[in-house]
This record gives C-alpha cells, structure tokens and sequence, in this order.
C-alpha cells in the first residue's frame, strides 16, 4: 500500500463521451455473428473530426471547471492512452497547449494499455504528494481500434476521462492509499507495425483480468483493514459487462455498489478512459462521506487500486460541467459502413 507524505485527493474530474454509436447487433448484422447474446448494447465512435487528443482536450475542460484551478497553475499534463494519434509526437503537449497550461510544466504520453490512465494517477500522487507540485492532470483516452470482425470490435470503443490531482484540503474526494500488482501475461497486445491489436485468447480471463484485480484489490482492503462492506460504490474496469460483475461478486460487492459507474452496456470499453469514466459517473451520484473503491486493470499485465473518500465539496462543484449522464443521453446511431470509413478501416 502507498500512501504520500502529504494527502492528496480529486480536486477536479471530467468526462468526455462522443455522440455517435453503433449498436452491436449493427456489428453482428455484418459479420453473420449471431451466436449466444452480444457483449455489450452499443458502443461510443469518434467523429471523424475526433481523435484521442480531442476527446482529452473536452475532458479536461471539464475537470478545470469543476476544480475551478487555472491551467497555469497545473505542473504537469500526462495523458494516458493505447491510440495516441502519433508514434513518436507526444498527445501531452497539445493538450497542455490547448487548454491554456504554462509552457513551465511536465507534459508526457502514459503507456500500459488499459490502466495507462490510472498509471498516470498515482504518478500524479507522487508529485502533489511530495510537495514538488500543487496540481497534476492525469488523462485516460482512448479511441480503441479493432480488426474488423474480431470480438474486440464489439466493444472496443471512445471517450475520455481527466482528473486534476491535488492537495487534500481542496479535493472534492480524498485518496487513501493506492497498490499496483502487475505480471508479464500475454493476454492483449498489439506490435509497433500491426494496425489492430490481438488478445491472447485463455489468457484474457482468470490469470489476466480477474487475477490481477482481485490481487490488486484483496490486497488493498487488507492493508486497510476493510471489506467490500466497507464501501458505498465500486468501480472496476470494465471491457464488457459481465467482467467487472464477476470479479465484483468475488470480492464481495454487490450490484448496487457498482450500478452508478458501470458504463461498459452503453458505451464499450474505453480502454485508458474505462475506470476514469466509471469513477466519474460515481462521483456524479456520490454524497459527502462515501467511499469508493476503485481498480483499474491493463493488459500485459497490472491493476492499480484506489481507496477514496468524498468531501463535502463534491455537492457545489460536480454541478460546474456536464454530467456523466448527460453524454449517454445524446445518441447518434451510425450503420457499419460509415463507422468503418471514419475508422479508417477501408483501405482505398
């Protein structure tokens, strides 16, 4: 269990969703694929217009507002994601460039596949924690790819989730402790030179996901003395919507906990955004007092877990930028053939 010298919490979050969806039984339509019920309802598509950089951008705007900081006043934006829009340029700086932040900060890109988002959290910590910073943001955004007809395409999906990491005092949800557990597990990869990644068929399941959160997880809640019980909400990382149920179930968390921030059904899996974006929603709800657990996950393979307790101030300033809720309400359906060509999977 890690905890830094000086308590560090939220002081702002934001999410981002994209509009436009594809429905999976649109996918199904297409590939002939009509065997056993489908992982997810529908899942988010960037515009063609929209990239990873764009989606943390809008984001960020968002965990500005409800933090009610400057971005000069941010010493570092790292952005974690597995699409960066360049191999070699870095996303951080045009985010940072975007938003206004000094030319004076730390701009970085954060890999580890679909925790590289909360890699950029307790990174965050560590700074504001030792005193070399007042506030970090820490992005989660992904626009997935998938190769067409492969299960990941069901739902591999978009959005985008920031948080500004800052002194405890002035956050709206205080961070305990965090624990990361990692292993090299083959289950998801995708090499420099291939456009689609691959998954490692019977190493997806229980020696990846569910071995690592529940290490992650049981681990944390023994370090503190506590039990799912202990917790109002729980998010856990979410590639479909059976997934972060079971494990849930395992370790002791009911549904209910876990209702708010269970996105995956209506958006797919965000990948780098899929914990942030459950957290987010959470907090959306969450009342002065409540705690919440949270466990990221990313293939190759880790988890990082997260014990949180929100403050009064979550009452006022959630209310400063969109909700959650409000990004799944506005739906534009796509058929396959015009998510195909903004995806760029027709070669011409």
């Amino acid at each position: 269990m890690r905890q830094p010298l000086r308590a560090v919490g939220i002081t702002g979050y934001g999410v981002y969703v994209p509009r436009y969806r594809i429905a999976a039984r649109e996918i199904a339509r297409v590939w002939a694929d009509s065997d056993g019920a489908l992982p997810v309802t529908t899942k988010s598509v960037p515009g063609p217009d929209e990239d990873t950089i764009t989606l943390a951008i809008e984001a960020c705007h968002n965990a500005l507002a409800r933090a009610a900081v400057s971005p000069q006043d941010l010493a570092a934006v790292w952005v974690g994601s597995e699409s960066h829009p360049y191999s070699v340029k870095p996303s951080g700086t045009i985010v940072a460039e975007a938003i206004g932040a000094s030319r004076w900060i730390s701009a970085a890109d954060w890999e580890f596949a679909c925790k590289a988002g909360t890699e950029a959290v307790s990174a965050g910590m560590g700074l504001v924690g030792s005193g070399m910073a007042d506030y970090v943001l820490a992005v989660g955004a992904d626009t997935a790819q998938g190769r067409p007809g492969d299960a990941l395409e069901y739902t591999a999906a978009a959005a985008a989730a920031a948080l500004i990491i800052g002194p405890a005092e002035s956050a709206l949800a205080r961070i305990e402790a965090t624990l990361s557990y990692v292993s090299d597990t083959p289950d998801f990869f995708r090499r420099a030179d291939r456009p689609y990644p691959v998954h490692g068929q019977r190493f997806t399941g229980e020696p990846a996901y569910f071995a690592h959160i529940s290490a992650a997880s049981r681990q944390l809640l023994a370090d503190l003395g506590r039990t799912a019980q202990d917790y109002t909400y729980a998010v856990f990382h979410q590639p479909n919507v059976k997934f972060p149920q079971t494990v849930a179930k395992q370790l002791g968390f009911t549904a209910a906990q876990c209702a708010p921030g269970l996105l995956a059904g209506e958006v797919g899996n965000s990948y780098s955004a899929a914990a942030l974006l459950g957290l987010g929603a959470t907090l959306d709800v969450a009342q002065p007092g409540d705690t919440i657990f949270v466990a990221s996950y990313g293939s190759g393979a880790g988890s990082d877990a997260y014990s949180l307790v929100v403050t009064d101030a979550i009452v006022e300033r959630r209310n400063r930028a969109p909700l959650t809720a409000a990004y799944l309400a506005r739906q534009t359906l796509v058929d396959y053939a015009l998510y195909a060509k903004w995806r760029g999977k027709i070669a011409v």
